[in-house]
């Protein structure tokens, strides 16, 4: 279920739930994901209430509970909430239009849901995000862009 509570331009719920089952079957998630996308007020609250951080953040992830003993497959891998506003302003800072900002950061989340970890794997989740979005056709991270921008004399000089 996608829930756009905070509009996006040239976004909306349709799109963006194809494009996170297609994100789910790329990162091989079979459960299902639920997206908010809200204000950062809503995702200050969020971020103060469930990790103790009273600030707004780009994306949340919260992994599904399942109960102890269960051996049903999960249906929901959990949900994932998105401020829109963080999105506005990361892409106007990168230069691509918020609907795929919101894309990269439900990624972002999808990944989380998935059980990857970038503060704690040395990498492994930035490498496969970094595979994903070309999969996806989404631009390429901050550090990725920085690299194929600078020449390759400065590439040389800094190696």
């Amino acid at each position: 279920m996608v829930i756009l509570q905070k509009k996006v331009e040239g976004l909306n719920e349709a799109t963006l739930g194809r494009f996170v089952l297609r994100a789910r079957k790329a990162v091989g998630l079979r459960a299902s994901v639920n997206v908010l996308v809200t204000s950062s007020t809503a995702i200050r609250a969020l971020n103060r209430q469930f990790r103790g951080k009273n600030k707004a953040t780009d994306v949340l992830s919260f992994p599904a509970v399942r109960p102890a003993g269960q051996n049903e497959r999960q249906k929901l891998a959990g949900e994932i909430a998105i401020s829109a506003d963080v999105a506005r302003e990361n892409s106007a800072r990168l230069g691509h239009p918020v609907a795929q900002e919101i894309k990269i950061l439900a990624l972002h989340g999808i990944l989380h849901l998935a059980g990857f970890d970038h503060e704690r794997d040395n990498g492994e989740m930035a490498r496969k995000e970094a595979t994903l979005r070309r999969a996806l056709r989404l631009p390429p991270a901050l550090i990725e862009r920085w690299r194929i921008e600078r020449p390759s004399t400065e590439r040389r000089r800094t190696s």
